[in-house]
């Protein structure tokens, strides 16, 4: 390595790659599964005017309890189950990057950067068409008037079960007639414009962070702590930095526009400054445990995944 490094790093070599993709399976869902409910908030209060309907992230998530329970907050979430797709190849695309870009370069931040910008690429490509499906699921009910197509809602023979595969298909089904399938991927350009720098920012703050960390902590802490830690700190800062771009991301994708500079434009007319903060509360509150989450169980993952042979030549 370039630098002594106190918190050593797990490369794509020193894995067993089927308990890598078994756990990472497993992993990936629950993660998903426990931040759903804060990913559906910030999709509203980005879409919303103003505060039309919501007044922040507390009382969003207070009105969609009392309206539509505990299902509410989970509209859309068997739709974007299908993600677990591209977080698979993500985390494929990432390490396999990080292994390529180090036959020329041994610097960690640019290993992070490159890898962390190819994954996102990746993972969006396959990602976008659910996020389409999923977010207009998820301004059903009480959110549907910011919605550019509506389901019913009433209950159908069978159980609910079948009523949402019904108003997936009956989403689906009035994008395509709508605007083909070219409207699968509606927003597309500003997915990558805003999850491809978020991602790129992310892994390398992450290591700086946790490098920061390691230095300040005593020398026998445990290193998956500073790690838990550093992966927050640097969720933060990749949400803060991107979020404008995320808001105009999320009113191309469910109002149905198809210019980013002028949907920009009119965000700023109308609420302001203040318009590009829109739903950064809720991205933050979902992306530090997501990001604590992802770090324990990643760098978990990683640790139980490793090649028998060199368990005992590294320290946590």
């Amino acid at each position: 390595m370039q630098q002594k490094r106190n918190i050593q790093i797990i490369e794509w070599e020193d894995l067993d790659k089927k308990k890598f993709y078994s756990f990472g399976f497993f992993m990936t869902m629950t993660i998903r599964a426990t931040v759903y409910p804060a990913t559906l908030i910030r999709t509203r209060l980005q879409v919303q005017k103003g505060k039309t309907l919501y007044n922040g992230t507390f009382d969003a998530f207070l009105k969609i309890l009392r309206s539509d329970g505990v299902p509410g907050l989970y509209r859309g979430f068997m739709v974007n189950t299908f993600t677990l797709i591209s977080g698979q190849a993500y985390i494929t695309t990432y390490e396999l990057v990080r292994k390529y870009v180090s036959n020329y370069s041994e610097d960690n931040t640019i290993k992070s950067l490159v890898a962390g910008g190819s994954a996102s690429l990746v993972a969006q490509t396959i990602t976008v068409p659910i996020d389409v499906v999923s977010q207009q699921l998820m301004m059903q009910g009480q959110g549907q008037h910011l919605s550019r197509f509506r389901v019913s809602l009433k209950t159908e023979a069978g159980g609910s079960t079948n009523m949402a595969f019904g108003q997936t298909r009956s989403i689906i089904t009035q994008i395509f007639v709508s605007d083909r399938l070219m409207g699968f991927y509606r927003g597309y350009v500003a997915s990558l414009l805003t999850y491809i720098p978020n991602s790129a920012v992310w892994w390398p703050f992450y290591h700086f962070y946790a490098e920061q960390l390691s230095k300040m902590a005593p020398s026998d802490c445990p290193h998956l702590l500073l790690q838990a830690m550093a992966g927050p700190l640097a969720a933060a800062t990749a949400s803060t930095v991107t979020n404008p771009m995320d808001v105009v991301r999320a009113r191309l994708q469910v109002e149905g526009r198809t210019s980013i500079v002028e949907t920009f434009k009119q965000l700023l007319a109308e609420e302001g400054f203040w318009g590009m903060t829109k739903g950064l509360s809720a991205r933050i509150i979902s992306s530090i445990p997501t990001a604590m989450v992802m770090v324990l169980g990643y760098e978990t993952l990683k640790r139980v995944s490793l090649r028998p042979e060199l368990v005992d030549s590294r320290h946590w």
